[in-house]
């Protein structure tokens, strides 16, 4: 049994420059979790896999194709691959969410201006 437990798993250099962790790398997933502090966001991007959002802890907007919404805790929110998503933390407390790969990407994300 291996477990990862999530303090003790380094921050990655991302191209958001945020706190991001992956907790599970294998051929057939992959899971991170983010933390957008008050204020922060990601770059708006495309994924060439299925992506599933679940929220940890705090409130935020998420943009899927051209819906947005706020997302509280213990939702999880489902992104079909190759659809621009982002999120959003416009509350005054730390988000946290998991983003679940299936399965892991073999390219890259493309990401997309503003």
């Amino acid at each position: 049994m291996n477990i990862h437990k999530l303090n003790e798993t380094p921050v990655m250099e991302n191209a958001h420059g945020v706190d991001a962790r992956n907790l599970y790398t294998k051929e057939s997933a992959m899971v991170t979790v983010i933390t957008l502090e008050p204020g922060q966001s990601l770059r708006r991007h495309i994924t060439p896999v299925d992506v599933a959002f679940y929220v940890l802890s705090g409130t935020g907007i998420v943009e899927v194709g051209e819906e947005k919404m706020e997302v509280p805790t213990d939702c999880l929110v489902e992104s079909p691959k190759d659809i621009v998503h982002c999120w959003y933390n416009e509350s005054d407390a730390p988000l946290k969410f998991m983003v679940i790969k299936a399965p892991k990407p073999t390219t890259k994300t493309t990401f997309i201006a503003r």
